[in-house]
């Protein structure tokens, strides 16, 4: 059958834009002996994609100039030889950016439409929800009763964070970047005190203002200066879990780093940063806790939804000008 794909077509310098990304058509083969062709229906955009559209060392190879890139999508099984996958099973993957795609089965995974419309299994019940849970509960360790700070509140993984921490009977504080998306947090996700960080001129007095108690956790998914003012406000023997720094991505010199560091020894701080990669080992526990939460109301979250495999780049583009609510996902046709 014939498919289109997205490949990138130069290294972008600074934020990405429509000329890095060309679509091509390519002609995909008959399943072969243990394969199944999959037709996907959503595809996921994801801010750690602009990890890999430079060269170097990273924790994921780079995606390479004229070739397919890759994200994670959810599909629907249109013909198999592989006795493990029917025709008719919808399967969550990491062949994005594409219309169509052959597997032997490998890092896919059957998933079911009846728990949750499918393309949550790329937001609340997929990678974001995963990282989300891991970030806080196993790197962070969240205790009942912590006073959490989490940047980019509103995101897909940010909202989620809110949630389980609030359903661990925790104090939250969000910063997101709109009326909007404050409304959201305090209504929707429940948590107990949001500011909008553009409005806001000194982010680590607005967040002592919010929390005159301090904080003991603090998700980070900005860097800058939400860093520096969590430094600021962290408690004694306070947690920093480090998911991303989305701030930063498209810089093409780096930026100093916070000027307060030195607070990570006065107040003796644990940073850590984890890749959700490395913790497959409490995938079922993940899975089984977010379903019974879903199930029974105690979880809400967003998308932003574009349709057309062809704006898929600039659903990817619009990431970075905060204007998305919750996950950003591509519907691959009407």
């Amino acid at each position: 059958m014939q498919s289109r794909q997205f490949q990138l077509t130069s290294y972008p310098e600074g934020l990405p834009s429509q000329d890095h990304f060309e679509l091509v058509e390519t002609e995909l083969r008959s399943p072969g002996e243990n394969e199944f062709l999959v037709q996907n229906e959503w595809l996921s955009v994801d801010p750690y994609m602009r990890g890999r559209m430079r060269e170097g060392e990273s924790y994921v190879k780079p995606f390479q100039i004229g070739e397919p890139m890759e994200g994670a999508c959810v599909g629907k099984v249109v013909e198999s030889r592989n006795p493990q996958f029917s025709v008719g099973d919808y399967v969550l993957g990491n062949q994005g950016w594409r219309e169509a795609w052959l597997s032997d089965g490998a890092g896919v995974m059957k998933v079911d439409p009846n728990v949750v419309p499918l393309q949550a299994y790329l937001s609340i019940l997929g990678m974001t929800g995963m990282t989300a849970y891991t970030g806080l509960l196993k790197i962070g360790e969240l205790q009942e009763g912590d006073r959490v700070f989490v940047s980019a509140a509103s995101g897909a993984v940010g909202s989620t964070v809110c949630q389980i921490a609030k359903l661990h009977g925790c104090f939250v504080v969000g910063s997101a970047g709109s009326k909007q998306k404050i409304d959201w947090l305090k209504e929707k996700a429940g948590i107990d005190a949001a500011f909008n960080y553009k409005d806001t001129g000194d982010v680590s007095a607005r967040l002592k203002e919010l929390s005159p108690d301090g904080i003991d956790l603090y998700y980070d998914n900005v860097g800058g200066d939400h860093l520096q003012a969590a430094l600021d406000n962290l408690n004694n023997f306070g947690r920093i879990v480090s998911c991303g720094m989305i701030s930063r991505y498209n810089d093409q010199t780096p930026q100093p780093g916070p000027d307060n560091l030195f607070k990570v020894i006065t107040k003796r701080l644990r940073m850590q940063g984890f890749i959700v990669r490395d913790h497959d080992d409490i995938q079922d526990e993940f899975q089984k806790r977010m379903t019974e939460w879903i199930q029974a109301g105690k979880m809400h979250w967003e998308e932003t939804v574009t349709t057309g495999l062809e704006k898929t780049p600039q659903a990817f583009i619009d990431l970075f000008h905060g204007s998305k609510m919750g996950k950003a996902i591509v519907k691959v046709r009407e």
